[in-house]
């Protein structure tokens, strides 16, 4: 879905995804229609001893008012939230590249998460104590408020109450969850990163088959999402650290392919498939005289079934990557690839073509780490 950009905050962009734009009005309406005011008018008098009038929270468009003021301002909460985490962050010169609020919450998206344990704590809890900061000041805020703004009385008391709620879910060891990030610090302190990594990531999955099974049990659409989110956020990261562990200390001129396999622009599709037989390399430099125009693969020449092998020409197919220097570290290129949708990439020096980057290249060196590891950690 779409993000909209609402303005930036220490020079970072705050953004509404679409599905907060379509998730607030009905979180609006939830607060504002049925017995909503009333069930939060109880709570929120039993722990700050304040009393409402329910019929003046009640009485014409003011219930619309009271809703449309909670759901801003809870979303304005878990913006204070992701800055919580962001201040620290860029405390540790650690840049953010944007804050994002939908559905489930707000997301500060980090340019790298630290590995050291205590600056993953630090960033991981700075959240979750901003909201029981907000909190305890809407507490207060409700206890001094007087009885005549009932209406600001009853959101401030809202927002008292949900915030508390905001931190102390998120202090679930549900990685990657604020506190399955404090719970992988503290892992880390005695363990491998990547060790503590699964660990955590582990727990992740299990709370989400909680979430998931108590989301369908209460007919729970936000449970259910959030089963999803964490499930899918929590084993994707834990891929990511091992890859990265793999590929630590090694370089793209480490595992590139050099003297890659070319054809020319103007072969035919049926040539290159005889090329392919022969050379034994999935992937082809493409090259028109001494110019490089791309790469072009056994998967592109799959891709244009239903062509005329014998006059469609190798350029109709021809793919443009990125080009990429030897000495660039191989995990951050493979990061680079997965964001501009590619496996492949050109590595240069100098101007001039060295090698080749692609998939099985990362696959091959990977597998002898893994196998490297398995063998000394017997």
């Amino acid at each position: 879905m779409r993000s909209f950009t609402l303005g930036r905050i220490w020079g970072i962009p705050i953004r509404a995804n679409t599905s907060l734009l379509i998730f607030l009005p009905v979180l609006a309406w939830l607060i504002g229609s049925g017995g909503q005011i009333e069930l939060y008018a109880g709570i929120i008098g039993d722990f700050s001893g304040v009393g409402f009038d329910l019929a003046d929270l009640q009485a014409g468009q003011t219930p619309w008012v009271i809703g449309v003021a909670a759901a801003v301002g809870l979303f304005v909460s878990v913006t204070l939230h992701e800055l919580g985490h962001s201040w620290v962050a860029l405390r540790y010169d650690i840049e953010i590249e944007s804050i994002t609020l939908w559905i489930l919450g707000g997301i500060a998206s980090l340019k790298s998460v630290p590995r050291e344990w205590d600056r993953e704590f630090w960033i991981a809890i700075a959240g979750p104590a901003v909201s029981v900061a907000v909190g305890a000041a809407c507490y207060v805020g409700v206890v001094v408020a007087p009885a005549s703004l009932p209406v600001t009385r009853f959101v401030v008391g809202y927002l008292a109450l949900t915030n508390l709620l905001l931190a102390g879910f998120n202090l679930l060891p549900a990685f990657p969850m604020d506190g399955g990030r404090v719970f992988r610090a503290l892992l880390a302190r005695s363990r491998p990163y990547g060790t503590a990594t699964r660990i955590a990531a582990r727990a992740g999955v299990m709370f989400a088959l909680l979430f998931a099974v108590v989301g369908v049990l209460s007919f729970n659409i936000v449970l259910l999402l959030l089963a999803f989110f964490i499930y899918g956020a929590a084993t994707t990261e834990s891929r990511t650290v091992l890859v990265d562990e793999l590929l630590e200390g090694v370089t793209v001129g480490d595992i590139m392919t050099r003297e890659p396999a070319t054809v020319d622009a103007d072969a035919t599709l049926a040539a290159f498939g005889d090329r392919l037989l022969g050379d034994r390399q999935s992937v082809h430099v493409v090259t028109d005289g001494d110019e490089i125009l791309g790469v072009v693969a056994l998967a592109d020449l799959r891709r244009a079934e239903g062509r005329d092998h014998e006059t469609t020409r190798v350029a109709e197919i021809t793919r443009e990557v990125p080009r990429v220097a030897p000495e660039a570290d191989a995990f951050d290129t493979l990061v680079t690839l997965n964001e501009a949708g590619t496996t492949s990439a050109l590595v240069e020096a100098d101007g001039e073509l060295i090698g080749v980057l692609t998939e099985a290249d990362y696959a091959h060196v990977m597998s002898i780490r893994r196998g490297f590891q398995t063998a000394v950690a017997a």
